[in-house]
């Protein structure tokens, strides 16, 4: 069992999720305030800062945009923190660097509520949730995103839900010995055509455990089959809608379609490359960037050929191409809120922000704006109750049936 031993990088790293200066909470009509203050208002996914983390995913003052000052400026109730890796080398040492950041995350979430436990509390079901709320803490559920930590042992999924975590996605960008990606980094377009047998082995002890599978970094076929053999819903906690823009990482309208019949939850991401077609004179700027760290000025998507680059030098083209970049809109946001609350019925709606992995758009940058989302989609025609359960019913209704379907 890896045990992270808390040093100086995780003090520094806890001080981002707490000292950071909070953006104050939008201005918004006060029917829309009244609507949102009543609302459990829950980000189905977000990510965990290290000091060591690239500085593109890092507000410009240098913060966070999920410390405990933005989730309370922004009312939001509770918070899926991801113990998160990306892709990497799968051989020993790949996987050893990756449990060892997996752990890092892990430890510092949980030392998070351990050093505010007035304002702050680790969540292990929905009535955890619930309780919390009623307390004014912030309720923080864990959850665990990408196999690649833990190698090809199934059993280290008993590991992380010991420790917490309830909230399961099997992959991230490139595959991994348990499923395809949705985004392979020069491999095959399929390597298992889906899930592989740990794969499958891993959907049957979630569902036995009781816990919430995520299905948005999957491949198509990954996603179908881990939907035909759950016997429980299932999340898609930071997906778009494909229809929209074309992006392997958005959902096709059948992948909708079967989360829909599975009686799972889709929840929506303001990440502004899932929802922003770049016009020619946005990516001329990214071309600039390009051509002044020597990259050819044509590309498909902004990182091609950065792996030429030193690994510092290709730090600095990424940081500064991400900023280069143009940000998508609330409404743009909002835009795919309504196309799949359209498509499979707002009862399969939520919201999972992406934050702090790259996520981010005018209108909602910080989880102090959430209040901005709820406005918009008043504005559009939902109802109260229907904000509610997109902001957090819906997920806590598939959680709960996920809770449901535990082996006896």
């Amino acid at each position: 069992m890896h045990i992270f031993q808390f040093n100086g990088l995780a003090t520094a790293a806890l001080a981002l999720l707490t000292t950071a200066s909070a953006r104050e909470a939008p201005a918004i009509a006060p029917d829309a305030a009244e609507v949102h203050a009543k609302a459990l208002v829950l980000d189905g996914h977000a990510d965990v800062l290290l000091p060591t983390t690239p500085k593109r995913y890092f507000l410009s003052d240098g913060g966070s945009r999920v410390d405990l000052p933005h989730l309370k400026a922004g009312g939001v109730d509770a918070v899926v923190l991801s113990v998160a890796v990306g892709p990497g080398p799968r051989d020993a040492a790949g996987v050893a660097a990756a449990r060892k950041e997996a752990d890092a995350k892990l430890g510092l979430i949980r030392k998070l509520a351990t050093d505010h436990p007035a304002a702050v509390g680790i969540a292990r079901s929905p009535a955890d949730v619930e309780t919390l709320h009623a307390q004014g803490k912030v309720a923080i559920i864990i959850g665990f995103q990408n196999a690649r930590s833990i190698g090809s042992d199934v059993a280290q999924l008993d590991v992380f839900y010991r420790e917490g975590a309830r909230v399961f996605a099997l992959n991230h960008a490139g595959h991994n010995a348990f499923s395809d990606s949705s985004r392979p980094d020069k491999e095959p377009v399929a390597e298992h055509r889906g899930l592989s047998p740990l794969g499958r082995d891993a959907v049957k002890r979630l569902n036995d455990l009781g816990a919430l599978i995520d299905v948005s970094q999957l491949s198509t076929d990954a996603l179908l089959q881990t939907l035909k053999l759950s016997r429980a819903p299932v999340a898609a906690t930071h997906s778009n809608a494909r229809a929209l823009i074309d992006n392997t990482r958005n959902l096709s309208d059948a992948e909708l379609d079967a989360i829909r019949a599975n009686g799972g939850v889709v929840q929506l991401t303001p990440f502004s490359s899932y929802l922003h077609t770049p016009t020619e004179a946005e990516r001329a700027k990214v071309s600039e960037v390009r051509v002044k760290f020597g990259l050819p000025a044509a590309y498909k998507i902004a990182y091609d050929d950065s792996d030429t680059l030193s690994a510092a030098q290709r730090e600095a083209y990424l940081d500064a191409a991400s900023a280069a970049a143009p940000r998508a809109t609330l409404a743009e946001y909002a835009g795919h809120i309504d196309y799949v609350a359209k498509r499979i019925g707002w009862q399969h709606v939520g919201i999972g922000t992406d934050f702090d992995h790259g996520a981010g758009v005018t209108g909602f940058d910080s989880e102090a704006e959430a209040p901005n989302v709820t406005a918009e989609l008043l504005k559009r025609g939902y109802s109260a109750d229907q904000v509610a359960a997109i902001w957090g019913g819906n997920f806590l209704r598939v959680w709960r049936a996920a809770e449901a379907a535990r082996a006896k």
